[in-house]
């Protein structure tokens, strides 16, 4: 399979449905707290959505329950939410969502504390979030796709975490699934030469110990196989000739 190239027109629309994709994160993340529950977190997920008028990627898809994941603590992706799963003071939750609006996606995920968190778990938010910006800064034309990859590894591997395997980050489109696969590992200068037009869902998924997951028996719910924590950060980014355009910030 190619990697579609998109026109400046298209990715013009890709950033509308970034930035709505933005503003559904925005909603979600002001009730993050402790006591609320998961499914009220979907709640406002699908009223914002409504509201902006786009449609959730993630509803439906393979037969996905909601418009929301989200994984809590040990979970790495695909939590499915619940009026049972409650959020406790010291926990952390990933929010990973997509919307498409005039037939393009958007896909992004961000991690948050509930209340306070230890120490150690704040290091794990931060150096997987920092970890992302790091793999956007080599979303470049000229560059190899391996460039992207590499950079997560090598930053989150040398601060003592766990780089997940088993899932990757995409390229992305009129489809929230193209081509190319994005590990989140492996060497730097290989793979497809990067070039303008270029759309990618770029992920890190790391964990405070192994990188061995397991899926629940749901289906969907992936967890650390040592059930240490696990933080996710997603942004869908363009590569454009003046440079990395990050088109859900």
């Amino acid at each position: 399979m190619a990697i579609l190239i998109k026109t400046t027109a298209e990715i013009e629309k890709m950033r509308r449905s970034g930035i709505a994709l933005r503003q559904v994160h925005e909603a979600v993340g002001a009730c993050i707290a402790p006591g609320a529950s998961t499914m009220d977190l979907e709640r406002v997920a699908v009223a914002k959505i409504e509201e902006l008028h786009a449609i959730s990627a993630f509803k439906g898809y393979h037969g996905f329950p909601a418009a929301l994941c989200t994984s809590i603590n040990e979970e790495v992706v695909h939590g499915i939410p619940s009026e049972k799963r409650i959020l406790n003071e010291g926990d952390i939750v990933s929010i990973d969502c997509g919307v498409v609006i005039d037939g393009f996606y958007s896909d992004s995920a961000v991690t948050y504390a509930v209340g306070k968190v230890s120490d150690a778990t704040q290091k794990l938010l931060d150096v997987t979030q920092a970890s992302l910006e790091r793999a956007i800064q080599q979303a470049r034309v000229g560059g190899r796709l391996g460039d992207i990859s590499h950079a997560v590894q090598e930053y989150c591997e040398a601060e003592g975490f766990g780089v997940v395997r088993d899932f990757v980050g995409h390229g992305i489109g009129r489809s929230m699934h193209e081509e190319p696969q994005i590990p989140n590992y492996g060497p730097s200068g290989k793979g497809p030469r990067l070039k303008p037009g270029m759309v990618l869902a770029i992920e890190p998924m790391i964990n405070v110990g192994g990188h061995e997951v397991k899926v629940l028996a749901d289906g969907w719910t992936t967890i650390t196989a040592d059930r240490s924590y696990s933080a996710h950060f997603e942004h869908t980014v363009a590569i454009t000739k003046d440079g990395p355009r990050v088109l859900t910030r």
